[in-house]
């Protein structure tokens, strides 16, 4: 719905019933209370969810899940993908019982509480930015890594190029939702690419008995040894806790952060023509995404190389599985085609976080007391998207450069990100208990689209978090983080609710 006043107001809270539908209700008030343009197409939000579905992750770190626990990962994948595919299907049907809300944080004020929803509102919206930073610096480094392969030294210009990045995406955000919406399509098309592209190079590999002589991994020593493309690299010793049963379990918590921000299609159900219709589709195809670019990829790459050659460098990292099986079909370019990949892969993250950063301030700000709070709930004249909200969280990204300069700050970031990501999984359980909620109330649509057996599919889902976060106590690189995520609920939650319960009685 477009409006002429570029600084309107949001006039109702995120808890509020925008465009409240139940089952005798009118079905047709999608627009009713919506201000922003609904300009992404079904073809945008297709490949908007899978391109929330393949993060950097896959193309650089997929080496040391692999590493991990061996073929067995297969299984870890698909059955953390059975769970945040459950996730996703009380998300979808919370946002198809109200299409006109920016951001699916709104039930949890709605169905928990305002207090619970002030919690997870401020707490996702601080994740978001955490993140962005973190995609932001990605950025930079795999932009240098990237003309390296050329011999071009751009170190120095590190700053400059995540400045210039950054800004590219706020433009992208203000001009329009559809620009966005092309954005993330083209970014999506060039991730598929490479991935299909390294499945077809499997099973040629494969289908010839392809055998390649030893390769030297940039950073690693010693040389990968020389092997051939068979399944016996698969199935030749296989176990299922090849590295002991504590590793197999740690794998399910490195795993499940792989596909943190699936969620994010559930954001741009407000700005999507016909949500209705395209967002069931979006949200079901999410297993067969999991399947074909995680699982796949995964087989393939160990068709090719076998598991147990994965080796950390001498900085920990692992070399990309990607480039080594281009590096192994003789394609000695393709570090650099990769390391392009990866840039396009950050700078989607990039680009949505910022969407789904603006989106979720604009609705905090709508609810907001303070006059200076509301004004960031404003929709843009000429684009109809939520500008301030957008700057505000953008030039918060990019202190993430200049605080860098800072003594002490990386480690202290690296804490502050980890922490954050232990922080998604309280509001997941929180989007689950809102669900259950929204069933019990009068909102519930029976001919909506409807999570199965949400009893139990809801209850397998919250078992799983919480197994999840206390497996970050396991393990010493993660306990940090986990004390510091139950502090911030214990400390901020516990402020948010005593807050909303002080004003409640007056």
């Amino acid at each position: 719905m477009r409006h002429s006043d570029e600084d309107s107001q949001q006039t109702t809270a995120p808890g509020s019933a925008l465009g409240r539908t139940s089952s005798g209700g009118d079905r047709e008030r999608e627009g009713s209370s919506n201000r922003m343009e609904r300009g992404l197409s079904k073809r945008h939000v297709q490949f908007i969810a899978i391109g929330g579905t393949i993060g950097t992750g896959l193309f650089l770190g997929s080496g040391k899940s692999i590493a991990l626990t061996g073929p067995s990962i297969v299984f870890v994948y698909i059955a953390v993908g059975v769970i945040m595919f459950l996730l996703m299907r009380a998300i979808g049907e919370l946002m198809y019982s109200d299409p006109d809300q920016h951001t699916f944080i709104a039930f949890i004020s709605r169905y928990l509480g305002a207090g619970w929803g002030s919690f997870a509102g401020w707490s996702y919206w601080i994740v978001l930015i955490l993140i962005g930073m973190s995609e932001l610096t990605a950025v930079g480094t795999y932009f240098v890594t990237f003309f390296n392969t050329f011999g071009i030294d751009l170190s120095a210009w590190r700053f400059p190029i995540e400045v210039a990045f950054l800004l590219a995406m706020v433009c992208i955000n203000l001009i329009a939702v559809k620009v966005f919406g092309e954005a993330e399509f083209w970014f999506s098309m060039i991730k598929i690419t490479l991935i299909v592209a390294m499945i077809a190079t499997a099973v040629v590999m494969v289908a010839i008995d392809f055998h390649y002589p030893a390769v030297h991994m940039s950073g690693s020593e010693p040389a990968s040894p020389a092997g051939h493309a068979g399944f016996d690299n698969i199935l030749q010793g296989f176990s299922l806790a090849p590295n002991g049963w504590m590793a197999f379990f740690m794998s399910f918590q490195m795993v499940f952060f792989a596909y943190e921000m699936i969620e994010f299609v559930g954001v741009t159900v407000s700005e999507t023509q016909d949500p209705r219709q395209v967002l069931p589709k979006a949200i079901n195809e999410i297993i067969a995404r999991v399947l074909i670019f995680y699982v796949g990829a995964l087989l393939a790459i160990m068709l090719i190389v076998p598991w147990r050659t994965f080796h950390p460098k001498a900085d920990g990292s692992f070399a990309s599985p990607f480039v080594m099986v281009f590096r192994y079909a003789g394609l000695d370019w393709a570090a650099a085609l990769v390391f392009f990949v990866v840039i396009t892969a950050a700078s989607s993250a990039l680009n949505s976080l910022l969407y789904s950063a603006g989106r979720n301030l604009f609705q905090l700000a709508g609810s907001a007391k303070s006059p200076a709070m509301r004004s960031l709930a404003a929709i843009s004249n000429r684009g109809h998207v939520p500008a301030r909200a957008i700057l505000v969280s953008g030039l918060l990204i990019l202190l993430s450069p200049l605080l860098r300069f800072l003594p002490g700050f990386s480690s202290a970031f690296v804490l502050f990100a980890s922490a954050s990501s232990a922080v998604i999984i309280f509001i997941y359980v929180l989007l689950v208990l809102a669900h259950r909620r929204y069933r019990s109330s009068q909102d519930f649509l029976p001919d909506g689209f409807l999570m199965p057996a949400y009893r139990w599919t809801g209850g397998l889902a919250i078992v799983f978090f919480v197994f999840v976060y206390a497996s970050l106590f396991l393990a010493e690189d993660t306990r940090a983080s986990a004390i510091c995520g139950l502090l911030w609920l214990l400390v901020f939650g516990g402020a948010c609710l005593w807050r909303h319960r002080r004003d409640s009685l007056g």
